[in-house]
């Protein structure tokens, strides 16, 4: 049915208010948000969070080029993060539960596939710590390392080992590249998926040797493994604890709270990070704003190339390719670098992604 012209012109009178009415709101709420980042040191505008950078000739966002140089800690910016985090999660309880929040035969619904389940086994019931494995503890300066190709000839190997307390994420190799990534570990996360992937599911002798080796290396620090987030590692976990418990390794295990993730993602989403998951890196620094009074990161770079336009792999050690701009990844790491970028700028955090002082 046809409208009459009278009535089509006032239809069109009235979307084309309505449109210009939408776009003066939003000016008005992208103008408040700006303020709003201006005056809190802990707001994200989200113009910062969701705009296209403008890209520079090696096709690295603008944004993302920083020094290091004249850095300081901003103490009180670090109380007031550390106070937020610990609105969402107790960061003692949430390292990792305890033997006394299972016993053996305990069914566990996995945490991102609440439909499956799991069983605690007498011998991963044996390795839960009795409390967690940083209760009480306080740090100066944490390290805390991811495994970006960004750390190749960077020279930071020393500086990494000067931290008084140093975590690593997923049990990366490092005595061959010691001179770049340092070899003092404290706290190294493992996601069940390593064993596959780099220790070819322990399946032969050498493998499992390759891997017993790497546990040694450890030294009595503490190896963190996510047991619970999703089936399909079980097996992996099992067998790990079962070579601890048979090779009696001194390494002490812990296993986040089954509300670690979620809770995590809540404190960056209620600070618009619109994050899907956090990812390790980003996990290991929410945590670490309970320990340390100084955090310091290495090996945090998601991109293909650095900014000079030179090639970075994903991985320093190995050729995994990673799609880090995708949707359908669990993780938004350009997304969470931006933010990491934030905080380095106002010193809540030191980002180190170039070549260290000799």
């Amino acid at each position: 049915m046809r409208l009459s012209r009278k009535r089509w012109t006032i239809c069109t009178i009235s979307i084309l208010v309505i449109f210009y009415k939408t776009k003066e709101i939003t000016r008005s709420e992208e103008h408040q948000e700006a303020q709003v980042t201006g005056d809190s040191e802990l707001g994200t505008s989200r113009l910062m969070v969701n705009s296209s950078e403008k890209s520079s000739r090696s096709g690295v966002p603008s944004f993302f080029q920083h020094s290091v140089e004249g850095w300081r800690v901003n103490s009180s910016l670090v109380l007031m993060i550390r106070k937020d985090v610990l609105r969402f999660l107790d960061a003692e309880r949430d390292v990792s539960v305890v033997k006394s929040s299972f016993k053996p035969g305990d069914t566990i619904h996995y945490v991102l596939d609440r439909r499956r389940t799991l069983n605690v086994s007498h011998t991963l019931h044996s390795l839960l710590p009795d409390v967690s494995p940083l209760k009480n503890k306080r740090f100066r300066t944490c390290a805390v390392v991811g495994n970006s190709g960004v750390l190749l000839n960077s020279g930071c190997g020393k500086e990494i080992d000067s931290h008084d307390f140093v975590i690593r994420c997923n049990l990366p190799p490092l005595s061959e590249f010691a001179e770049d990534v340092g070899l003092r570990s404290d706290f190294t996360t493992m996601n069940p998926s390593v064993i596959q992937r780099a220790y070819g599911g322990l399946k032969n002798a050498t493998d499992t040797e390759r891997f017993v080796q790497r546990l040694r290396g450890l030294n009595d620090s503490v190896l963190w493994i996510p047991a619970f987030m999703v089936k399909g590692g079980e097996r992996h976990v099992e067998s790990v604890n079962e070579l601890i418990v048979k090779r009696k390794l001194r390494v002490r295990t812990a296993y986040p709270s089954l509300r670690l993730i979620h809770v995590v993602r809540g404190y960056w989403l209620t600070n618009k990070i619109n994050i899907k998951r956090p990812s390790t890196g980003l996990l290991m620094y929410t945590l670490a704003t309970r320990f340390c009074d100084e955090i310091h990161l290495y090996g945090f770079w998601p991109f293909p190339r650095d900014a000079n336009g030179n090639m970075v792999k994903y991985h320093y050690y190995d050729m995994l390719k990673y799609r880090y701009f995708s949707n359908a990844g669990p993780h938004r790491m350009p997304l969470e670098f931006k933010t990491l970028k934030m905080l380095h700028s106002k010193g809540a955090l030191k980002l180190t992604t170039s070549k260290c002082e000799s």
